[in-house]
């Protein structure tokens, strides 16, 4: 058979992904035994490839350099709710443009974080999608650029020169401030916990500027343990101060869940004896009794953010940086009263 007949009746992958009724990206995935395609997914697709004698051309595909159709997402924390949120609106859109999610957990450590990002990119995927975790150094997203790897930054920063998805976090605080002066609460206090990045800075800051506004006393910064399990006994530490505070914001809803069972020991009743107000507003905040009072920085919307961000910056890989920067809402439930029931 001539050379030219052969190509035309030569079998691709589209053809087996319309044979096992699967997106191309998928088909790919079965080929490069990824584990992110199902057992019944990949049978099927097999089962294609054998009936249609389809024929992987390795050399050919490295030479065409073809692209995975794969986006990796490195996080730093996977037990926190706001990032199965994040991940489910960076998963909507990567979906909708055909392509597949490969997701990692850097624990907050930029050695781990370092080996998955070069592991993503012997992976081939196409970009990274990256919460930085602490520490980590930019030299890390020059290095990305030089290997022509597309990278989006979430929630945290650390390049200006480098796309961005995030949150008003001042805007947020300032809601919060706002509320609970106007429910006549003076000494409020900031209780924070994790490591220290730039959405840390940026939250502590927005605190003291929103407190300093009102001439309110912006010094009520307490640290508590990261370690969920030990939140609860750590309570006592929001009272250490001379002037005992008749209100806590808490950087995030996991410190406020904590703090709301602590607070409930020493036998504080949530929004009588002392108001308490989170931030980020997950899903976990209706389950709460009282139920929470949250500024909600829209982790799905901030996720479908940084993904179009990502389907852009490999459109058009030469363009300038962008920044997405989501507004926060003010949830208003039970957990917050007016100042002057405090115990003792």
């Amino acid at each position: 058979m001539p050379s030219e007949d052969r190509k035309k009746n030569r079998v691709t992958l589209l053809d087996v992904a319309r044979r096992a009724n699967v997106s191309r990206a998928t088909a790919s995935l079965v080929i490069r035994k990824s584990p992110l395609v199902g057992t019944d997914t990949r049978a099927r697709v097999e089962e294609a490839m054998r009936d249609l004698g389809y024929v992987y051309n390795m050399g050919a595909a490295r030479m065409r350099a073809e692209r995975s159709y794969t986006v990796g997402v490195i996080v730093p924390n996977l037990t926190n709710p706001f990032f199965a949120e994040l991940l489910s609106g960076i998963e909507a859109v990567i979906d909708a443009a055909d392509m597949v999610v490969l997701l990692a957990n850097s624990g907050d450590q930029p050695e781990r974080q370092d080996r998955l990002v070069r592991r993503m990119r012997e992976h081939g995927v196409d970009g990274v999608i990256l919460c930085p975790a602490a520490d980590t150094d930019p030299a890390l997203l020059a290095q990305l650029s030089d290997w022509e790897l597309s990278v989006v930054q979430v929630l945290r920063h650390v390049s200006e020169d480098v796309d961005y998805a995030g949150a008003d976090y001042a805007g947020g605080m300032r809601q919060a401030v706002d509320y609970l002066a106007s429910l006549g609460h003076e000494r409020i206090a900031f209780a924070v916990h994790g490591p220290v990045h730039s959405a840390y800075h940026e939250r502590i800051e927005a605190f003291r500027a929103a407190m300093q506004a009102r001439a309110l006393t912006a010094d009520l910064i307490v640290r508590l343990p990261d370690a969920t399990a030990l939140i609860p006994s750590a309570a006592p530490l929001l009272f250490e101060a001379e002037q005992r505070p008749t209100a806590v914001i808490c950087f995030n809803d996991v410190l406020a869940l904590g703090l709301s069972a602590g607070l409930h020991d020493m036998g504080f009743r949530i929004g009588e004896h002392f108001s308490l107000l989170g931030f980020d507003d997950v899903t976990d905040a209706e389950t709460m009794r009282p139920r929470l009072s949250s500024v909600s920085t829209a982790p799905v919307t901030i996720g479908e953010n940084a993904a179009r961000l990502l389907l852009d910056r490999l459109a058009e890989p030469s363009r300038p940086a962008q920044r997405l920067v989501t507004e926060t809402h003010l949830h208003v439930r039970q957990s917050c009263g007016p100042a002057g029931g405090t115990l003792g």
